[in-house]
């Protein structure tokens, strides 16, 4: 039997939410590419969804914000949260208007993984461990990066950036043998080497969330 030219089934995929809070698109372009230069190989081509309901004004330039994050190769599929007005501006341009909605207690989650690699990561390499933990065994060197939706184990130096819980798990952690990083992030919340400077005693740690600030313990070794 020949299968149909096409098929709609059910499905889901993992979103990154980007909530705008402020209505001058100068000051969200700023901070936007501050938070890009972090990571920028790991931003390009996302897909986002729009959270806009800290905006209240009817006028809201929605067309300048798609094409801003156009410009920096940022996708918008679809915006949350936003008033009536600004909804309708969002369907003139082509973008899906996206309910949240409550998880289901019972829905199936997928099963995590644990990626482990076994070798120094150098200057301008990146390791993503997509949907699990992340375990380096060897040193990441500056200008490396690595990321996982899980938690990031590192048996060598960190020198370069970590981002753990980078679907947003709040309970991930980075656990490094020796940290001098560049930075590092949990779930959108980031230290750069400043902050990690003002630890300077701590030479071997466990960064996680604490509400919404990183915190950093030394390892008992």
């Amino acid at each position: 039997m020949q299968k149909p030219s096409l098929e709609l089934k059910g499905s889901s995929f993992t979103l990154s939410v980007l909530h705008i809070n402020h209505a001058d698109l100068n000051k969200v372009a700023a901070e936007l590419d501050n938070k890009l230069a972090i990571a920028p190989q790991f931003f390009i081509g996302a897909p986002l969804v729009v959270n806009l309901s800290s905006i209240q004004d009817a006028n809201y330039p929605l067309a300048g914000l798609k094409d801003l994050l156009l410009s920096r190769n940022l996708v918008i599929v679809g915006i949350t949260g936003a008033p009536s007005a600004i909804a309708n501006q969002a369907q003139s341009l082509g973008l899906a208007i996206i309910k949240s909605g409550k998880q289901s207690a019972n829905q199936p989650q997928l099963p995590r993984t644990t990626k482990i690699v076994k070798q120094n990561i150098r200057s301008g390499q990146q390791i993503y461990a997509q949907n699990g933990d992340l375990i380096i065994v060897g040193a990441v060197g500056n200008g490396a990066e690595v990321i996982a939706d899980g938690s990031i184990h590192i048996y060598g130096s960190l020198r370069g950036k970590a981002m753990a819980g980078a679907n947003g798990d709040r309970n991930a952690v980075i656990i490094a043998q020796t940290l001098d990083a560049e930075l590092v992030s949990i779930a959108g919340q980031y230290w750069l080497t400043e902050n990690l400077q003002a630890h300077a005693t701590i030479k071997s740690g466990c960064i996680r969330l604490e509400g919404d600030s990183l915190t950093l313990d030394a390892l008992s070794l």
